[in-house]
């Protein structure tokens, strides 16, 4: 998991990643996830429209990661104009990923 998710909620760290996400938890997510383009803003307003009362541990730490990247990266994922680097291509990313695109 990333730095920023382990100072923004260290609760994600040791935590089973298919446990439910507390309501503390995904607060923090959703501060998180605010954005500077309005493309991905989108994006994740529809992701949390849709999976914020089931959202999992390990969907959280997906998300942190992917909130990690810059904005104009992370647009390139979600339209599908990049693959996601080898280095943060983990199980927990790829299911985020998958969720926000669909």
């Amino acid at each position: 998991m990333t730095q920023t998710a382990l100072l923004e909620d260290a609760s994600l760290f040791d935590a089973d990643r298919q446990a439910p996400l507390s309501e503390r938890s995904l607060s923090k997510l959703r501060w998180r996830c605010r954005r500077g383009l309005l493309e991905n803003d989108l994006f994740i307003k529809r992701f949390f429209d849709r999976y914020d009362s089931s959202l999992t541990v390990g969907q959280a730490r997906g998300m942190y990661v992917l909130m990690d990247l810059s904005d104009n990266d992370l647009l390139d994922l979600l339209l599908r104009r990049k693959q996601l680097q080898p280095e943060i291509s983990t199980e927990e990313v790829r299911e985020v990923l998958d969720l926000l695109i669909s």
